[in-house]
């Protein structure tokens, strides 16, 4: 017993001075706030301050790096591991705007490798000026609105991931450097590419653009070498720019180290003979490294066959465009686009990545794209994904896929004078008004609607004044489309409903056709469904008169729109009046019951209350045979007008006196209204055959009147039941043996009975 007492004794005295070391590490970890961080490392580094040079210097700024410390003042921005802390979604001291991280390993080489291009790229923004003010940065002015943490709220970082383990865990750090960037705390995306002064360059500059539209310069910034000794901020891309220190080559990570908790004796070794070895040699000036090309999008011109790996790996994870069909060898339709499929893939080498997916071999990736019919096409880009539903010609297949890489490009900033010129060529155009106080997450939003709109319309976006002033826009951030120059606006003004992509995209879908589209096999239900269309049968090979009839169709669209407008607003105008007649009799009689009945009355009349009326063409040549046997019409004599009533399969060729309706602006405007009235003044005539017009009409009749179709149904059942009921009770009674008025059966019949 006395030698186990002894023995413990013995284990605290060698634990006591153990202790106090243990707990100054525990709160050393437990530091969460950049203010912690910054008094800590206060406390360290007061023996290494350096004098404060007005001049940025990256020596200065190298020990954040190097050292692992943050010193005070205006040139101590990028913050240490110290100040990075949390879960994997939220990290305590970087809360408030955007923070660009790297995680690294003081024993990594491609850490090592990569640590002047960081410091350099991070004090080359620091001291920069968003807006020039024509004098060099000083300290005075650090905290000015000027500066570039301020103007753009963007920050650098470091995390230290072998003193830091547990909060690299965390934030699935699993190779090292790894460089994030979060906004108010939260994980935005990662840095993929490499690891040089350019890409990390063009990463920040995408995201200071996204916050600040227009604020960055459109030919790019001027980089300097990694480890240059000063920083000119004014320098532009076509100006050389010397530096007092050369730097070595920028070195790009061709493989990142595996992350991990313990030290191996080789990375201590490492760590060893960088810390007592120091570059000694002198600068030389040397050339900046040119940036690395893009990979060319299918550089072969063939289709890739995609599997389910390959398909994460090019297709999802990337942001790079694919046009991919999914198909079966068995399915017919898809033997007859092969042809067409690879013929396109052709034509846009080197311009659009084009695949393919056997569904026979990857049936788990068909499922999970949600194939449901052969063959289906899909255009990617990165997570997001549209439908092609139009014909499968190869011109109609390489002419949506040029229009998606225009519109996959992202939303164009335009000005005044782009923007008039896009309206000699585009017939629908979205316009998206913003200022400086739209924020990134509209911009985000937008670009969310760029996929949807391929092959119908464009999308761009302006904060010019004169545009502004041209469309008497007050609130920003505005939305309008404008067809053939008339504008029409999403009336919507609450930031957060602008930000509401289902509600944003279905308006786009009700107003992104022309005011005059060509009738498709793509867009025919969208035309012709839900209102009548004035339907214009033309030539092309008649290229003079097609032309002219096409600009009378369109003139009479925007002549029936305008009167339509015009319409309404009296009619608006005329119920208000008579609000406001109500309000001013019963104020007179001092009637204060009807002045609550008038004053809750609502006015909610809006312009398609009422079936609208809509236009369009169609090529009679190409379409002839559905022309022909639909409305009997033989495009050979001549272009035509129809007015068709689609959802009651009837339609108008001719006009009130009988004349037919040819594409004359007076022609379509006179008998527009006699067709719209109710009932109509001209007669109609049926797009379908007797057995299909008794059918639709029966389905209109119950759709009209459910109820009393309801009980018809249940009427005829009801009676079909009672008369087969009675129909089975009288073949039984005619059959058996108790019939009484014959001679035959079992009481007059046999013999047995008696004769009379």
């Amino acid at each position: 017993m006395r030698s186990l007492l002894s023995r413990v004794l013995i284990s605290l005295v060698l634990l006591i001075p153990v202790l106090p070391e243990a707990a100054a590490i525990d709160s050393q970890h437990q530091l969460n706030t950049v203010e912690d961080a910054l008094a800590e490392s206060k406390a360290k580094a007061e023996d290494a301050k350096v004098a404060e040079d007005p001049k940025p210097k990256l020596e200065e700024a190298a020990k954040v790096e190097e050292t692992g410390k943050i010193e005070d003042g205006p040139k101590a921005r990028a913050t240490n591991s110290e100040a990075v802390a949390g879960t994997p979604t939220k990290c305590n001291g970087i809360e408030n705007g955007y923070w660009f991280v790297k995680h690294y390993s003081p024993y990594c080489h491609h850490c090592k490798a990569i640590a002047p291009t960081w410091q350099t790229l991070y004090e080359f923004y620091y001291t920069s000026k968003p807006v020039p003010v024509g004098k060099k940065p000083s300290e005075s002015d650090s905290d000015s609105l000027n500066s570039f943490s301020r103007y753009y709220d963007f920050h650098f970082a470091s995390v230290d991931c072998i003193a830091y383990g547990d909060l690299c865990g965390k934030h699935d750090v699993t190779v090292f450097p790894t460089f994030t960037l979060y906004k108010d705390g939260a994980f935005v995306k990662k840095f993929d590419g490499s690891k040089n002064m350019a890409n990390l360059s063009a990463f920040v500059e995408d995201t200071l653009e996204s916050t600040r539209p227009g604020s960055r310069p459109k030919d790019g910034v001027k980089l300097p070498a990694p480890e240059a000794t000063s920083v000119d901020t004014s320098a532009q891309p076509g100006k050389p720019m010397e530096t007092d220190k050369p730097a070595e080559k920028e070195k790009d990570a061709v493989a990142a180290a595996p992350a991990a908790g313990a030290v191996t004796p080789k990375e201590e070794k490492l760590a060893a003979e960088t810390t007592a070895v120091k570059p000694t040699a002198k600068a030389t000036k040397v050339d900046k490294k040119p940036k690395k090309p893009a990979a060319t999008p299918n550089p072969l011109g063939t289709p890739v066959a995609l599997t389910q790996e390959s398909f994460q790996k090019l297709v999802t994870n990337t942001q790079d465009p694919w046009f991919v069909k999914f198909y079966v060898p068995w399915c017919h339709h898809c033997q007859a686009l092969a042809p067409s499929w690879a013929q396109m893939a052709k034509e846009l080498q080197g311009k659009l990545n084009v695949g393919e997916v056997n569904c026979e071999v990857e049936v788990r990736l068909c499922k999970d794209v949600r194939v449901r019919a052969y063959p289906t096409i899909h255009f990617f880009r990165g997570g997001e994904r549209v439908e092609y539903d139009g014909l499968r010609g190869l011109g109609d297949l390489v002419s949506y896929a040029k229009k998606a890489l225009d519109v996959g490009s992202g939303v164009t900033n335009v000005d005044a004078e782009a923007f008039k010129k896009m309206e000699e060529t585009e017939e629908v155009i979205f316009l998206y008004f913003y200022d400086h106080a739209t924020t990134s997450e509209d911009f985000e939003a937008l670009e969310r609607l760029t996929l949807s709109l391929i092959g119908h319309a464009k999308l761009v976006k302006t904060d010019s004044a004169e545009l502004a002033n041209r469309f008497k826009i007050s609130t920003w951030p505005r939305l309008l489309v404008s067809r053939d120059g008339r504008p029409s606006y999403y009336n919507v003004l609450a930031p957060k409903d602008m930000r509401d992509f289902r509600q944003v995209l279905g308006w786009m879908q009700s107003v992104w056709l022309p005011i005059v589209p060509e009738l498709t096999a793509s867009n025919s239900k969208e035309i012709m469904r839900g209102k009548y269309v004035v339907l214009g049968i033309l030539s092309r090979d008649r290229t003079d008169e097609f032309e002219l009839d096409k600009k009378e169709i369109k003139n009479a669209a925007l002549d029936w729109m305008e009167k339509q407008t015009h319409a309404f607003q009296l009619e608006r105008q005329e119920l208000r009046d008579a609000k406001q007649l109500r309000l001013e009799e019963a104020e007179d009689r001092n009637d204060q019951r009807a002045l609550r009945a008038a004053k809750s009355i609502h006015i909610d009349i809006r312009e398609d209350d009422k079936k609208q009326v809509g236009f369009a063409w169609v090529d009679g040549v190409f379409w002839e045979r559905w022309i022909r046997t639909t409305y009997g019409i033989n495009v050979n004599d001549g272009e035509k007008v129809i007015i068709n009533d689609e959802d009651n399969h009837r339609y108008w060729d001719t006009t009130i006196s009988g004349a037919p309706i040819v594409p004359s602006r007076t022609s379509i405007l006179e008998t527009i209204p006699k067709v719209v009235a109710n009932p109509p003044k001209i007669s109609s005539k049926s797009s379908t055959g007797a057995i299909q017009r008794l059918f639709f009409g029966l389905r209109g009749a119950a759709t009209s009147h459910p109820w009393v179709s309801l009980g018809l149904l249940i009427g005829i059942v009801v009676g079909t039941s009672i008369w087969g009921r009675g129909r089975i009770r009288r073949g039984k009674g005619g059959a058996g043996f108790f019939q009484l008025d014959g001679k035959e059966g079992l009481l007059n019949g046999g013999g047995y009975g008696k004769a009379d």
